[in-house]
Formats: C-alpha cells, sequence, structure tokens
C-alpha cells in the first residue's frame, strides 16, 4: 500500500515538474517573421508595342499583352494584360480640344483616383516631365491591403494628347501579400511612360 502511494506522489510530482518546464520556456517565445508567397520573375525584356490607330507608341514587357477593346464618341480602350500574375493595366485615350478640355480630363481622373481613397492608408503622388517629347505624367501609388487599384496614372502633352492608366489584379486584393507582383508591375508602368511617343495625328 505504501509502495503504491509512494508512486502515486512520484508520478505527480514529475507531471508537476514537467508543467513548471514547459512553462518556464514561455517567456522564450519569438513571433515567426511575417512571410510571402514567393515569385520568380523573368528578367526584365521591353519590345515596341504596335498601337496603331492610336496616336502613341511606348515600349510594353514582352510578356504582357495589349487588346484593343472598344471605340466610341473619339475615346479608345485598351488592356495591357499580364495572363501569368492575373494582371490587368486599364488604358484609356482621347484626344484633347484645347486647355479647358484637359482640365476636365484631369479633373475626371482625380475622381475616380478618390474612388479608392475610403480603403488606402496614404497615396504617394509624383510627377514626370519629359520637356523633348512633351510627355507631362502624374502617376500615383495607393497604399493599403485591400486597396483594388494601387497605381494609376494620367499624362498628356498638355494640348493634343490624354492618357489614363490603372493597374489591377484579378483577385480579391490582399496587397500585402502580392506587393512583389505589384511591384514587379509598377516597373513596366514607368517604363512605359518614359518611352511614350506622341504621333503627330489623331486615330
Amino acid at each position: 500500500m505504501k509502495k503504491r502511494k509512494r508512486r502515486e506522489v512520484l508520478l505527480i510530482a514529475c507531471i508537476l515538474l514537467a508543467t513548471l518546464a514547459a512553462c518556464s520556456h514561455g517567456n522564450d517565445y519569438v513571433p515567426k517573421p511575417r512571410t510571402y508567397l514567393r515569385f520568380d520573375f523573368a528578367p526584365k525584356q521591353y519590345t515596341l508595342c504596335d498601337t496603331l490607330p492610336l496616336p502613341f507608341t511606348f515600349e510594353r514587357a514582352t510578356e504582357s499583352q495589349m487588346v484593343l477593346k472598344k471605340q466610341a464618341r473619339n475615346m479608345v480602350w485598351v488592356d495591357l494584360t499580364y495572363p501569368q500574375y492575373k494582371g490587368i493595366v486599364f488604358l484609356s485615350y482621347l484626344p484633347l480640344h484645347g486647355v479647358e478640355n484637359l482640365a476636365k480630363q484631369v479633373d475626371t481622373s482625380y475622381r475616380l483616383l478618390k474612388m479608392h481613397f475610403d480603403r488606402s492608408s496614404g497615396v504617394e503622388e509624383r510627377q514626370y516631365v519629359d520637356e523633348d517629347n512633351r510627355v507631362f505624367a502624374t502617376t500615383y501609388l495607393l497604399k493599403g491591403a485591400s486597396v483594388a487599384s494601387t497605381y494609376q496614372f494620367w499624362v498628356t502633352d498638355s494640348s493634343d494628347h490624354f492618357l489614363r492608366g490603372s493597374l489591377y489584379l484579378d483577385c480579391p486584393p490582399s496587397n500585402d501579400s502580392l506587393a512583389p507582383i505589384l511591384d514587379y508591375l509598377r516597373q513596366d508602368l514607368v517604363h512605359l511612360l518614359e518611352t511614350l511617343r506622341w504621333r503627330t495625328t489623331h486615330p
């Protein structure tokens, strides 16, 4: 009987020691760093984009595809797609007719941009100016995990042409995990602006 009690006492003691040992390591917990999906991107390669009948040219990434969607009331809609990343850049072109028309298009672009402000944690605005080629652009980087369009821009020659672009991914917005793809595609849009050249005639 005494041996049995000793065994029970010994068993309880072992359990208590094991519990204390487990608790003693609780303060040593180190949170795991945030991880992201890994993407293997191909080296950047660009080709001159055949944009006829549009009155401008630019260089696009060779892995992208350009689709002329429709044309109505002098406005032309174009999609620049990235099937492997489910990315799409919506482009819309409109010929200008004077300074008032330019102001109207800038205002429209800003109103479309503001639709994303509710889910944005901040907007980074930048200007791009190429005097020699009459390329004047404003770009907007929208921050926030659930912003649908993280990068938008408009570009003009200030007199005859107006082009607006917006980047989307065809999936639920989760921009923290999708940040590598968004950054990768944003590089192509910067390159688009740097290589944009206007033609002398309208479509």
